[in-house]
């Protein structure tokens, strides 16, 4: 067996483990959720609780919950008798993690845990297991194989812990309401939060920075408006006020090669007469949406009444860490 096929088995295995999570994801997910809601809706959180390699998955799925408005905490099973357990409040949920549901370090905690008003929701792979039995909702994690070649490190079962987290926080998403701001809120220095933080009117090219011809400008003329304004693109105005079209520098890469007298005929001839446009009042995000969708690099901005007002080119986006 090759090298690449024996990769394919190993997403192979992990993918019908996956499909084993889905085919038995029953009541108890729906308990667990409105657990979890109920307690962040009380002003609680979440504190996820793990070991080993179920201690990088809880922390993990702690990070996912915190950045998508569920408060979550992750704290380390074998840290949390010698104080850490102080991070613990009346009113939290425990999300335990241990695939055996039999990890010494973490069991020991559950007597000390009981002194507190809190639910506990675990994810195990033995619904017999101590930390089973003593959860208030258990959902179970168990695989008929590992991806290991001998079945022994932690493979399927941590892919499908993980998987089963990210579900956990994605419906608790939709159900709180999380909404692209709120993302936003969270995340203001990565590119996707830039983006859903930042409107065009923001971003775009305007004034005199705004490359705008007249439809009987020349290609000389307007290549020329293009290179003052350091723009791979110029927006044609009609005479009316109106949008005519777009000439980008791949218009005239293109039709140089047919035509290579056309700097001195109007640029209404080469010029795209409907391209793609978008309002100031949007998004960032959707403009870099727009741009992937189309293949293209400059996006004309047109205001309530259909006019010319801005343009966004794709090295502004750069300039903006949108890119």
């Amino acid at each position: 067996m090759d090298l690449v096929e024996k990769g394919r088995q190993v997403l192979r295995i992990e993918r019908r483990e996956l499909e084993r999570l889905e085919e038995r994801l029953d009541g108890g997910f729906d308990a667990a959720v409105r657990l979890l809601r109920a307690s962040l809706e009380n002003r609680g959180k979440i504190v996820v609780i793990g070991v080993g390699k179920s201690g990088h998955i809880g922390e993990k799925i702690a990070a996912t919950l915190t950045s998508t408005g569920s408060f979550a905490v992750f704290l380390n099973s074998l840290n949390a008798l010698h104080g850490d357990l102080g991070m613990v409040a009346d009113g939290d949920v425990i999300l335990a993690l241990s695939y055996s549901g039999e990890t010494e370090e973490l069991n020991n905690i559950l007597p000390a845990l009981a002194r507190f008003d809190v639910r506990i929701v675990s994810m195990t792979g033995n619904p017999d297991s101590a930390l089973a039995r003593r959860s208030d909702v258990h959902l179970c994690v168990r695989v008929e194989k590992e991806a290991c070649p001998l079945n022994l490190a932690p493979t399927s079962s941590t892919t499908v812990m993980l998987a089963l987290g990210d579900a956990l926080a994605m419906v608790l998403l939709e159900e709180r309401g999380f909404r692209k701001e709120d993302f936003a809120r969270f995340h203001p220095g990565g590119r996707l939060g830039r983006g859903l933080l930042l409107k065009v009117r923001q971003i775009m090219r305007t004034g005199d920075q705004l490359p705008l011809v007249a439809p009987d400008a020349t290609v000389q003329e307007v290549l020329k408006v293009m290179s003052s304004r350091r723009a791979g693109a110029a927006v044609v105005q009609a005479v009316d006020g109106g949008l005519a079209g777009i000439f980008t520098h791949g218009d005239f890469v293109r039709n140089f090669q047919k035509d290579a007298g056309l700097g001195g005929r109007p640029v209404s001839e080469y010029m795209t007469r409907k391209p793609v446009v978008i309002g100031a009042d949007r998004l960032a995000v959707d403009v870099l949406n727009l741009l992937e969708r189309h293949r293209i690099d400059d996006l004309v901005v047109l205001d309530d009444a259909g006019a010319p007002v801005g343009l966004v080119d794709v090295q502004d986006l750069t300039r903006f860490q949108l890119l």
